[in-house]
């Protein structure tokens, strides 16, 4: 069985593509796009809400430069119906409600929900202060297990995902 594992690339992690005033995220996360997401080792997606955070960039050049990565890398959008849309939004307005992720970091809430509901592996960022922690995502599996979801969603940064020795499975 040769599955391929399935990741969600929040908007934080292109967005370390251009960081220079962060070298060695930007270095890391340069390595792991040219190394394994255009290498196509994962099945690598992003959301409507990664492209809604992207167009909200001020800088225009930056804002290009972004949708310019998501349209030349191997990346899919995912798609969702009516009823799982719903079901995204439900889910992420019970990690706010029940304080999980901060009231102002809807989008924080909604890139787990899409994760949960649409069966992703690895839900990808850089963002450790709301998602790439282990208490954090100790709090989501908990209550995605009080809701039923038993999903094994993992959160983590790029640097985790590089694996130089099964590069070529």
């Amino acid at each position: 069985m040769n599955k391929k594992i399935k990741i969600y690339l929040d908007t934080s992690v292109p967005n370390f593509l251009f960081a220079d005033d962060s070298p060695e995220k930007r270095d890391i996360t340069i390595d792991f796009f040219e190394n394994f997401i255009k290498l196509g080792l994962y099945d690598s997606f992003v959301s409507p809400v990664v492209i809604a955070e992207i167009e909200d960039t001020n800088n225009i050049k930056k804002r290009n430069d972004l949708i310019n990565i998501i349209e030349t890398y191997p990346i899919e959008m995912l798609d969702y119906s009516n009823e799982q849309e719903i079901e995204i939004q439900e889910l992420a307005e019970k990690y706010i409600e029940h304080k999980i992720i901060p009231e102002k970091k809807l989008a924080d809430a909604l890139h787990i929900a899409i994760c949960v509901v649409k069966g992703i592996d690895y839900l990808v960022s850089w963002n450790y202060k709301h998602l790439a922690n282990v208490n954090r995502e100790f709090k989501i599996k908990l209550l995605n297990w009080d809701l039923g979801y038993r999903v094994d969603l993992r959160i983590i940064t790029p640097l985790e995902l590089i694996d130089y020795e099964n590069e070529n499975i």
